[in-house]
């Protein structure tokens, strides 16, 4: 387990070493698309999951990077008094403290550690943690602390890929048979999102109108915005 976190560590900063903020920035196209996309579906996650009223509902995000996540829950109305990020890299979690309210808790480490109470959040996020974690024993320990620490009626929010990347062996995707085993106690609706990166990259430098034309495609799609109820 302790060399799992290793590896992960030595995967992101692979990444930040190929100019991450490049690929990422919000300001292309391509990602200002997708965003636009998963927010829409989290509105619909949320209302299908009876989370409303969201301002005195408890999150918790496991992975945090710099807070993206959370400010847009924020836009939404969920309360930085009631929100707890976690991250892995301190140099992520330090950025986050930045951008953040300082209402929010920011805990540093292993997300599968984590000392605090069972039964504690309304919602426990991820997005895009689990494809990073390529040691089967440890994705399966990261989801038990999550599941032990959601309230009963509450769940589990996720996003991340189902495929595998040919071009990047420091991921691997996540199916939805595998989210399954990895809760199999809890009651889960999927959303199909996101147009595969490297096409939408492609065709949105042509035109942003064809993400929406290529996302029509189911099998284009390589993420899944998941509702796990406890």
């Amino acid at each position: 387990m302790i060399d799992e976190i290793e590896n992960v560590r030595a995967r992101y900063r692979r990444r930040q070493e190929e100019n991450e903020s490049v690929t990422y920035d919000p300001l292309a196209p391509y990602n200002s698309l997708l965003e636009t996309e998963k927010r829409l579906a989290l509105v619909r996650l949320i209302n299908e999951a009876g989370l409303p009223p969201v301002s005195d509902k408890t999150v918790l995000e496991i992975g945090c990077g710099s807070g993206t996540n959370l400010l847009q829950l924020l836009l939404l109305g969920f309360r930085p008094e009631n929100l707890v990020a976690n991250e892995l890299l301190e140099d992520r979690a330090a950025e986050a403290r930045h951008r953040l309210p300082q209402a929010i808790e920011i805990i540093t480490g292993d997300a599968s550690e984590l000392n605090l109470p069972d039964r504690t959040f309304d919602v426990v996020m991820q997005s895009t943690v689990f494809t990073s974690i390529l040691d089967d024993d440890f994705q399966q320990k990261l989801a038990n602390r999550m599941w032990d620490l959601v309230k009963p009626r509450g769940g589990i929010l996720w996003y991340d890929y189902i495929y595998d990347n040919p071009w990047n062996s420091d991921v691997r995707g996540v199916p939805v048979k595998r989210i399954r085993q990895l809760f199999p106690e809890g009651k889960m609706k999927t959303w199909r999102l996101t147009l595969a990166p490297p096409i939408g990259r492609l065709v949105t430098r042509l035109s942003p109108k064809l993400y929406t034309l290529f996302n029509l495609a189911p099998f284009l799609r390589t993420h899944v915005l998941c509702w796990i109820e406890k």
